[in-house]
């Protein structure tokens, strides 16, 4: 497996992480990404590997996900230090056949293991798996405009995201299904997976009130996407609050026709007009 540091996925990953690193989404260790790696894309990297793995238990199955490989971030790692030592800071992992468990393939030298938050990241992969099968990315980061909007704006859901959508214009095309809102919930724990696991059966991204976003979606750069879509409209929200609010905003029916335009559909009843 020493060539797998070589691979497309460790450098695409070396590469998001930096660029997040850089926008001051995830200061000292902060976020957590992780990536389901489809069999034939591990299977050139296993030739002669010896099986010689460390087994870190999971505190609960996750039948699900047996046997599938994932390529996660460390628990304590900075993501500014992932590119320059990306053997250090990642791992590729493998749940064990009963679920209970994974063995670290690759990655990890310094005795580190998974995210703290990786129960949470497996809860959510399972969900959004049964959704869309080909979602293969779970992605967590303390976006700075997003986390200051839940501050100050009421934390429902349909408030808060016509408010996202009415930001900028592509918002209602990038994330049509709106944003799921959690209570504050300590992380790490199992509490905190269920929550956002509930909320991903209807929406691909979860905002953990003072804390931060959790996004879903079929690849790195879609996740990203997401991602930076919401900050960059809760960055907008933050420059308009700051200029004493809006004094226009983009109405119902310019969404309506917006999403006709773009052939999408926006979240049942959150539209004052439907969509013609």
């Amino acid at each position: 497996m020493e060539k797998f540091i070589d691979s497309p996925m460790v450098k695409s990953l070396c590469n998001i992480t930096n660029v997040m690193y850089n926008k001051g989404w995830d200061e000292r260790n902060g976020g957590n990404i992780s990536w389901i790696i489809d069999d034939d894309k591990v299977a050139p990297f296993l030739d002669g590997f010896t099986g010689n793995t460390r087994n870190i238990a999971l505190p609960f199955t996750v039948e699900a996900l047996a046997q599938r490989y994932l390529l996660v971030t460390g628990t304590g790692k900075y993501f500014k230090n992932i590119k320059a030592d990306p053997q250090d800071t990642l791992g590729l992992i493998q749940i064990a056949a009963d679920g209970k468990s994974y063995d670290i393939l690759w990655g990890f030298v310094n005795g580190a293991h998974a995210t703290s938050e990786l129960p949470t990241h497996l809860m959510n992969h399972i969900q959004r798996l049964a959704v869309d099968e080909n979602h293969r990315v779970i992605m967590h980061c303390h976006a700075t405009h997003t986390i200051a909007m839940t501050f100050a704006h009421e934390l429902d859901e349909k408030a808060l995201t016509k408010t996202l959508w009415k930001m900028c214009t592509e918002c209602l095309v990038v994330f049509p299904d709106g944003i799921g809102v959690i209570p504050w919930v300590v992380p790490g724990t199992e509490e905190i997976g269920q929550l956002t696991a509930e909320k991903m059966t209807y929406c691909r991204s979860v905002l953990w009130p003072f804390h931060g976003v959790f996004g879903a979606g079929q690849d790195l750069d879609e996740t990203f996407g997401l991602i930076e879509t919401i900050e960059k409209a809760a960055e907008v929200y933050t420059y308009v609050q700051a200029q004493g609010g809006t004094k226009q905003e983009i109405s119902d029916e310019q969404l309506s026709a917006l999403a006709q335009g773009f052939n999408v559909e926006p979240k049942a009843g959150y539209l004052e007009v439907g969509v013609k």
